[in-house]
C-alpha cells in the first residue's frame, strides 16, 4: 500500500490535529490494470482502498465496473469517500478490516468479478507524525491502522517479554540482531517515543550495521507495526474467502511488500492453483482438491526500475495474480 503524499486534496485527521494531503500514487498500477483489463463490467473489491488511487482506476478503465473499498484506517475511508463521490453508485466505502471480506461481499447480490489487495503500511501513514508509524518522527508510539483498536505499539513494547519480542522481530521483518534489541528494549522501558525506540534499536545493533544502509531501526518498527495491526494473520482467511466467491473467469491480484507478506500469498494461490487434499492417506478421499484458479504468473513480477525511481517506496513491491477456474476447466 505504498505511496506518496503531495498533492494539494486533503483529508481532516483527528480533532486538533494538523491534517496531511492524502494522496495515493498506486504502486504498479499499469501491472494491476494490465490483469483486470479483459473483464470489462460487474463487481470490484479493493480490500485495502488507502486513497483510492487503485480503486479511481479501476473505475475509470471500464465504464460497467461497480467497486466495493474496503479500508481500517477511518481516514483512508473518508478519503476515499471524497476523492470517488463522483462516482456515485458505482462506488461503496466500508470501514472494515479485510478479513472480513466474506461479510462485506456476501451482503451485495453481485458476483464478484475482480479483486484487489495492497497490503502492507501506507505512506500517508508513515508520513503523519503523531500515528507513531515511523522512525522519521518524534511522537508516541502508537501504529494502530484503526486508532480505535485496543492495541498499540507502547503496549507490544513495554508489556512484551523478551521472547516475545525477539520472536516477532524475526518473524515480522527477518531481523538479524532480534534478540539484541529485544533484550535492550526490556532492559530500557519504559519506552514513550518512536525515537526513542529508533535510537534505542541503532545503538543496539553493531556499529558495522549502523553504517550501511537504511535506518537499523526499520525493521523492528516493521515487526512492531505487523504485530499492532494483526497483519499477517488476516491474509490467508481473507485471500481463501475472496477466492471462494469469485465468478469463473474472475481475477485477484495481490501487491505484497516483505517477505513474511508474499510467502502467505504465495502458500494460498499455489495451493488454490494445484489442488490441495488434507485427508489422511489412509481413507478416500472427501475433500474438494480440485484447483480452482490458474495463476496468471508463475513468477513474482517486480516493479519497474521507471517506477522506483518515481517512488522509492515501491521498490520492495511484489506482484500476484490468479484466475478463477470455470467448470469446464477443472
Amino acid at each position: 500500500m505504498t505511496e506518496q503524499t503531495d498533492d494539494p486534496g486533503s483529508l481532516r485527521i483527528g480533532e486538533g490535529k494538523a491534517f496531511r494531503p492524502y494522496k495515493h500514487v498506486p504502486v504498479m498500477l499499469g501491472e494491476v490494470l494490465e490483469a483486470f483489463e479483459s473483464l470489462e463490467e460487474g463487481l470490484f473489491v479493493d480490500a485495502t482502498v488507502g486513497g483510492g488511487g487503485h480503486a479511481q482506476a479501476l473505475l475509470e478503465q471500464r465504464p460497467n465496473r461497480f467497486l466495493i473499498g474496503l479500508d481500517r484506517d477511518p481516514n483512508a475511508v473518508q478519503a476515499t469517500k471524497e476523492r470517488l463521490h463522483n462516482f456515485g453508485e458505482r462506488i461503496k466505502v466500508v470501514q472494515a478490516r479485510f478479513d472480513q471480506i466474506a461479510r462485506v461481499l456476501d451482503s451485495d447480490d453481485r458476483e464478484l468479478t475482480g479483486a484487489l489487495f495492497d497490503l502492507g503500511v501506507s505512506s500517508h501513514q508513515l508520513d503523519t507524525p503523531y500515528r507513531g508509524f515511523s522512525h522519521r518522527h518524534d511522537a508516541p508510539l502508537d501504529m494502530r491502522m484503526d486508532p480505535n483498536e485496543d492495541l498499540n505499539a507502547s503496549i507490544v513494547v513495554n508489556s512484551y517479554t523478551e521472547d516475545e519480542l525477539a520472536w516477532l522481530l524475526r518473524t515480522n521483518a527477518d531481523e538479524r540482531f532480534a534478540r539484541r534489541i529485544a533484550k535492550s528494549i526490556v532492559a530500557q522501558r519504559p519506552i514513550s517515543s518512536t525515537t526513542e525506540l529508533a535510537e534505542l534499536v541503532r545503538e543496539s545493533v553493531p556499529a558495522p550495521a549502523r553504517r550501511t544502509g537504511k535506518h537499523p531501526a526499520r525493521r523492528t518498527f516493521q515487526a512492531i507495526r505487523i504485530a499492532v495491526n494483526d497483519e499477517l494473520e488476516q491474509i490467508e482467511l481473507a485471500l481463501k474467502q475472496t477466492i471462494e466467491r469469485l465468478r469463473p473467469g474472475g481475477r485477484i491480484v495481490v501487491l505484497s511488500y516483505h517477505s513474511g507478506e508474499d510467502k502467505i500469498v504465495k502458500q494460498v494461490l499455489r495451493e488454490a492453483a494445484d489442488g490441495v487434499c488434507e485427508c489422511p492417506s489412509t481413507l478416500p478421499c472427501i475433500c474438494d482438491s480440485e484447483p480452482n484458479v490458474k495463476l496468471l504468473r508463475r513468477k513474482v513480477v517486480r516493479p519497474t526500475a521507471e517506477e522506483i525511481e518515481a517512488n522509492p517506496r515501491a521498490a520492495s513491491a511484489r506482484f500476484r495474480a490468479a484466475e478463477r477456474l470455470s467448470v469446464s476447466e477443472l
